[in-house]
């Protein structure tokens, strides 16, 4: 699957556009990563325990979109974004959305 942040595909031509791909995940952060969080708060610098949550959480976003798009019948996917949203306290939603395309 192709996957692509611009509204086309370098040296391809789409032929059909099939619809929208998405997905999303909702993490919780954890006790463990909070503790850690917390010392890292103190001092100062990237709280790195929340920045893996983050990437695992966007890769899983991302996983499920492409299979979404499979079920499509898609080639690719253009225009691919991310936006997040606070479902309650510790908890985030991460979805990853996109145009499912057909190439030639």
């Amino acid at each position: 699957m192709i996957l692509s942040t611009t509204d086309f595909v370098p040296n391809k031509e789409i032929i059909e556009i099939v619809g929208i791909a998405r997905d999303s995940t909702v993490r919780a952060r954890n006790v463990g990563r909070d503790i850690f969080a917390g010392f890292k708060n103190l001092v100062g610098g990237e709280i790195d325990e929340y920045t893996q949550l983050q990437a695992e959480s966007r890769e899983e976003a991302i996983f499920r979109m492409t299979k979404d798009a499979e079920k499509l019948g898609a080639h690719a996917i253009i225009n691919v974004r991310f936006t997040t949203a606070m479902i309650m306290q510790g908890t985030a939603e991460i979805l990853a959305y996109g145009t499912a395309v057909k190439l030639k």
